[in-house]
């Protein structure tokens, strides 16, 4: 009985520990920027190991006011377009995706823009049943102490967008040679357009897809209501 009552223990203290480090964490990121995140580090670990890529994390944080309003409303209109609406979680294109994958389609696009700032930010890319409970705990806590404003911010500083190349700031100089602040609306929805794949597509280097893309986002940006962020 000691022993179980010792790992009882063990495992609430660990429990304990690891709800108030992350609760914390998301109180902390509500205020000041984030330093580095897991994908940043698991990439230059990859670059280390291909001889043929240079180790490179480019990255500046910028606060919302110092990036041009066309950025959210592009990433508002090509990732998450209920993003103002739900707590997190859009629960229709869930279902839609699992039914899709279901019938061996292999649907994506179900992850909101808060599941893909938390997965940035607190934890690692895959899809095993761990990380996904972990994803939703992160997101649950993250729609409850962050504003949507916040997130938004926090995603575009946050969220690979080339090879070593990390949130708008750093997009916007290494691709347009500008300040994100200066970010045209044809930029932004270029940029948009590539974040599915950013390793693989450029801004640079359009692709026809990415052309359609882009002149889709751009149409789905006079649609929306204006977020009103930025500059």
């Amino acid at each position: 009985m000691k022993f179980v009552r010792r790992i009882f223990r063990f495992f609430l203290k660990v429990f304990l520990w690891f709800f108030a480090i992350s609760i914390g964490l998301v109180i902390l990121y509500r205020f000041v920027p984030v330093p580095i995140t897991p994908l940043m580090v698991i990439r230059l670990f990859e670059q280390a190991a291909d001889e043929d890529r240079k180790m490179k994390l480019k990255k500046d944080w910028v606060p919302m006011e110092e990036i041009s309003k066309n950025a959210p409303q592009a990433v508002y209109a090509s990732e998450d377009q209920k993003f103002l609406e739900h707590s997190g979680f859009d629960f229709e294109a869930m279902k839609k995706a699992w039914e899709g994958n279901q019938q061996g389609k292999n649907i994506k696009g179900a992850s909101t823009i808060t599941q893909q700032t938390v997965k940035n930010v607190f934890l690692w890319h895959g899809r095993n049943y761990l990380r996904k409970g972990l994803e939703a705990y992160f997101t649950v806590l993250v729609e409850l102490i962050w504003s949507k404003e916040r997130i938004m911010e926090v995603y575009l500083n946050v969220i690979e967008m080339g090879d070593g190349i990390y949130g708008i700031e750093a997009a916007s100089q290494e691709f347009y040679k500008k300040p994100a602040a200066n970010l045209s609306r044809a930029e932004a929805a270029m940029i948009a357009a590539v974040l599915p794949n950013p390793i693989r597509w450029s801004p640079t280097r359009p692709t026809n897809y990415n052309r359609q893309r882009q002149a889709w986002i751009m149409k789905q940006m006079n649609n929306l209501n204006p977020l009103g962020w930025g500059n």
